[in-house]
């Protein structure tokens, strides 16, 4: 079964530092488009950055020059390094894939707040 699980969510203060890890059950993933989304409480769930197979990304204009996605292929592993966080960045993120079908994680809580 394929799947993806995310880590490395937590409590952090503003202007703080997290990283983010989705592992891949399966190496098919390395050759899809990979992305992060988020969702807050009574907001709907957005995409904030995405990665191809061969490294591009992309990101949302909230979270350009503070966020970066990136991919290890021989790890089957993405990552979303989070940099001069604030309180708006306060969500439960997700790792998410297309296959033919919608693969999500179960989601990790991060928490901007002093």
């Amino acid at each position: 079964q394929a799947q993806l699980v995310e880590s490395g969510g937590g409590l952090v203060q503003p202007g703080g530092s997290l990283r983010l890890s989705c592992a891949a059950s399966r190496r098919i993933f390395n050759i899809y488009i990979m992305d992060w989304y988020r969702q807050a409480p009574g907001k709907q769930r957005e995409l904030v950055a995405a990665v191809t197979p061969g490294g591009n990304t992309n990101y949302a204009d909230f979270v350009k020059g503070r966020f970066t996605i990136s991919r290890d292929n021989a790890k089957n592993t993405v990552y979303l390094q989070m940099n001069n966080l604030e309180p708006e960045d306060t969500a439960v993120y997700y790792c998410h894939s297309k296959i033919g079908v919608d693969y999500w994680g179960q989601g990790t809580q991060v928490t901007v707040s002093s």
